[in-house]
């Protein structure tokens, strides 16, 4: 028994890693496909590649997440629990998606954990919570913002002179590149969340030593399956991110790509912090669009993206806790 579950465990979690990549997919190429960079399909495809090539850069997140989040009893219960809190973030991811909201996958994975945890009265790591996710959830948003902006005001102050038409062309050639670099990042960032996910699974279930380190299957099959989710594309946030927030030309989608990127490296290689890709994205983008003029932002739908972001973690719980108590009837 424990050991169909540990598989299904697996089979859920790679599943949550694919919903992941098509649900994150606007991170990386909404901002070149809106300006044109790139087509749609070239830029998925860079993004899948880069996806998988970051997958493998490090476990410093995985470990976070695998280890500092809760402690899940072994056996049987412990399988329950990441069960649960998989199936929670699957449906949030699925329910954000559907409705175009830019919401994290990240926190979504969070506060599954934290929901299903609470549900079956294991021990929840509240400091590691909020060292590790809380704060790490408000400065990067607000980090990605100040340097996107930052980022946006040095480029004009460098271009001011130069031919607006023939500036935003140069750009237009060289966004692949900061559009490679996000890709790069939301794969070392949120591959590694599933990688401590099986982890977490493997250990419970008795066939991984907590004290060991993350598996190269491990790590090879939540890269693949990140990097197909990715491929299969995220329409409808991608419209969201890449047109509805402000209106992106080249030098603002690469200010706002390289801005983002440079706060996910730091985060997972400097701090081991499983931050979101999706706000640290969409607040960059606002970033460089304030830079105009605050009114350039559509601070409406930022507001409902904000609201978004606010929901994640407690919805997630609840939809986790529930999942933890359907399985534990069925299973336990």
């Amino acid at each position: 028994m424990e050991l169909a579950l540990v598989i299904g465990v697996i089979v859920i979690a790679l599943a949550f890693d694919y919903t992941n990549g098509f649900h994150d997919a606007a991170n990386a190429i909404a901002t070149s496909v809106s300006t044109r960079a790139l087509t749609p399909r070239v830029a998925l495809l860079l993004a899948a590649v880069m996806n998988f090539i970051g997958a493998h850069l490090g476990t410093e997140v995985a470990q976070t997440v695998g280890k500092g989040i809760i402690d899940a009893p072994d056996g049987t219960s412990g399988l329950l629990i990441v069960g649960g809190a998989l199936i929670g973030a699957i449906v949030w991811n699925l329910i954000t998606w559907y409705f175009g909201l830019p919401s994290s996958s990240s926190h979504a994975l969070i506060g599954g954990l934290v929901g299903s945890a609470l549900a079956a009265s294991a021990t929840v790591h509240w400091s590691g919570v909020v060292e590790k996710v809380v704060i790490p959830m408000i400065l990067s948003p607000v980090i990605g913002f100040i340097l996107g902006g930052i980022i946006m005001i040095i480029l004009l102050w460098l271009f001011r002179k130069s031919n607006p038409h023939r500036t935003s062309r140069g750009f237009r050639y060289i966004q692949p590149v900061s559009a490679a670099a996000i890709a790069l990042g939301h794969g070392l960032q949120d591959a590694q969340k599933t990688m401590g996910v099986i982890f977490l699974a493997l250990v419970v279930g008795g066939y991984a030593s907590p004290e060991g380190g993350i598996p190269e299957w491990v790590i090879t099959a939540s890269a693949t399956a990140i990097s197909l989710g990715t491929y299969s594309g995220g329409w409808r946030i991608m419209r969201t991110m890449g047109r509805r927030i402000i209106h992106l030309d080249p030098p603002s989608g690469f200010a706002a790509e390289t801005a983002a990127s440079s706060v996910l490296y730091t985060a997972a290689i400097g701090f081991g912090a499983p931050i979101s890709t999706t706000h640290t994205m969409t607040s960059a983008i606002m970033g460089v669009g304030a830079t105009r003029r605050l009114s350039a932002v559509r601070w409406g739908i930022a507001g409902n993206i904000v609201t978004g972001w606010v929901l994640t973690i407690p919805a997630a719980a609840v939809v986790a806790a529930l999942g933890y108590f359907l399985l534990n009837l069925i299973l336990g």
